[in-house]
């Protein structure tokens, strides 16, 4: 499986759905379900037990699924999350050993980012698109519109509390690349085992506008 960067990645698609499973079993079935409906990149966290094994499942599934590890806290987490077949890596904030890490991993890396000192640690360590968490408790729309003046050629993926209502208008921000949700598998759809309206979830999600930019 070719290698791709983050900025590869990011434009597979407007919405990567931000995914923790109970277990290994229930990740394939949600993988599987996303999949069909036009979802290309999974983000599967590491905030429960089956987290890694999950990723294992998925990245056998087909050819054209990138999966990353989700909620990257620790350096080691790296390592890790590329021995169990990740693609990419991404993680709720950033530190110089979780970048290192990530390097050392070979792990392309979307670093979380809440304030403008988050923002210029990032861009001393030269990453060009990062992760705006939690976004809509973080300021929203407003608050990226507000950073496009002091960093314009900065590119983000906002993530935390964005519904598909919402996503249409991060989406429209001339630098928001693509946004991050959970809300294509609502915990109601995954308790029936109803990965029908997954599929359906993340058939509307595809179709969303992505940005042209």
């Amino acid at each position: 499986m070719t290698s791709k960067s983050v900025s590869d990645i990011v434009r597979l698609g407007p919405v990567i759905p931000v995914l923790a499973f109970e277990t290994v079993e229930q990740g394939e079935h949600v993988s599987r379900a996303l999949h069909a409906g036009g979802v290309k990149v999974l983000e599967i966290t590491l905030r429960t037990p089956a987290g890694l094994g999950a990723i294992e499942r998925a990245c056998e599934l087909a050819d054209d699924i990138v999966v990353g590890v989700g909620t990257i806290t620790k350096p080691e987490h790296c390592a890790q999350a590329k021995k169990a077949g990740a693609q990419f890596g991404v993680s709720p904030g950033l530190t110089k050993d979780m970048h290192q890490a990530a390097q050392d991993a070979g792990l392309p890396l979307l670093p979380g980012v809440m304030t403008p000192s988050d923002i210029i640690l990032a861009l001393e360590l030269g990453y060009e698109i990062v992760k705006f968490f939690p976004a809509q408790q973080a300021g929203g729309v407003p608050m990226l519109q507000a950073f496009h003046g002091p960093f314009p050629a900065l590119k983000f993926c906002p993530t935390g509390g964005i519904t598909a209502e919402s996503a249409p208008h991060f989406l429209s921000l001339p630098n928001v690349v693509c946004v991050g949700g959970s809300w294509l598998t609502p915990k109601s759809a995954l308790a029936a085992q109803n990965w029908d309206e997954v599929t359906r979830l993340a058939r509307a999600a595809s179709q969303l506008a992505a940005p042209v930019h």
